[in-house]
């Protein structure tokens, strides 16, 4: 097996285990070559590596694994077969292992994308064109709003999610997510500032009338693929926080992250965002417009709901990095995001 490590071990994965489950399967004979982990996330694990001449991706949650990444897992396979013949950009499920006994913990396969992550860096014609550039931007806003025009209950994921209360539930959830954090060691007090200000405004502000579709959850430039050549987005990945809620939220996902001047960074510090040329938040949401029958005069609250959602999962890491759980350097960056996240948000309101 040709890797770069003695033990047949990369990442806590053991590709003989993968090897054995895949014959199982049927997929493919032989050795695992070319394995390389992915990058670009900072939670869950990826694995790229080729058999049989098929170029496939291994997901899997963290090395240390949370109370729900194995569901979490499981979930996005459900998505990913259902997402099948649609419309939507996105990687291909292969197979699945729902048995903890193989690896440790749940993973999938899902062919890999031709296709690349503009939020590490760019492709050279991506470099050289303003105009390609401006069109990624408006392609992204494509690719979700084809997300939004799905039927959920007839792609078979009418249990996938609880929609009723789902605006309802927000605040609440979050809040106690980020009072959570405060029983792991080295994390005793909130960071964040405003929350209670934060939270008071969603409470108040609310939406009352929406339409349930699926929601992405986590909807930004480092979790879409691109075309090398072109603005094309070839597919939308890490579908692990998926559910059937508002789709607005994903729309305010982006504008929460969106670079304030042209050249300026966004959230995640993108190569996209500082390269320049890309489309103002109101041509982002005249582009959705156009293309939807949703109300978006709400957006501004869905903006802000996305910040205080998003800082509250990125501090979950730098909680965890506090209490040796996770890395200190990632926990540290997401940190600084997260604080962006909030002033910002606190800006808007």
């Amino acid at each position: 097996m040709q890797t770069d490590t003695t033990d047949n071990d990369l990442l806590g994965v053991d590709l003989n285990a993968v090897r054995d489950w895949m014959d199982a399967q049927c997929l493919g004979t032989g050795d695992l070559t070319a394995v390389a982990p992915i990058g670009g996330g900072t939670q869950n694990i990826m694995l790229g590596f080729e058999r049989s001449e098929t170029q496939y991706v291994l997901r899997r949650g963290p090395k240390h694994l949370r109370p729900h990444s194995n569901r979490m897992m499981s979930r996005e396979m459900t998505l990913l077969r259902a997402l099948s013949d649609t419309l939507v950009p996105h990687p291909t499920f292969v197979a699945g292992c729902e048995d903890t006994a193989v690896l440790g913990a749940v993973f999938y396969l899902m062919h890999a994308v031709d296709g690349y992550n503009a939020g590490e860096c760019l492709s050279p014609a991506h470099t050289a064109d303003r105009k390609l550039r401006y069109r990624m931007g408006l392609e992204m806003i494509d690719a979700l709003t084809e997300l939004g025009r799905i039927d959920h209950t007839a792609i078979g994921l009418t249990d996938f999610g609880r929609p009723e209360g789902f605006l309802e539930r927000q605040v609440g959830r979050w809040n106690s997510e980020l009072e959570s954090y405060t029983l792991l060691p080295g994390y005793s007090t909130v960071l964040l500032p405003g929350v209670d200000r934060i939270a008071s405004w969603l409470d108040d502000n609310r939406p009352h009338n929406w339409t349930p579709g699926i929601l992405h959850g986590d909807y930004h430039v480092s979790n879409i693929m691109f075309d090398r050549n072109e603005p094309t987005v070839t597919a939308i990945v890490d579908w692990e926080m998926a559910t059937i809620g508002d789709p607005l939220l994903d729309l305010g996902w982006i504008f929460a992250m969106w670079p304030d001047t042209d050249g300026g960074a966004d959230l995640l510090e993108s190569s996209l965002a500082s390269a320049g040329g890309l489309p103002t938040r109101a041509e982002l949401l005249s582009r959705y417009a156009a293309n939807t029958d949703r109300d978006l005069h709400a957006i501004d609250w869905y903006t802000a709901l996305a910040g205080f959602k998003l800082g509250i999962i990125l501090e979950g890491t730098y909680a965890r990095a506090c209490s040796g759980q996770a890395s200190t350097e990632v926990g540290d960056r997401l940190h600084r995001y997260a604080l962006q996240l909030f002033d910002r948000t606190l800006r808007l309101l």
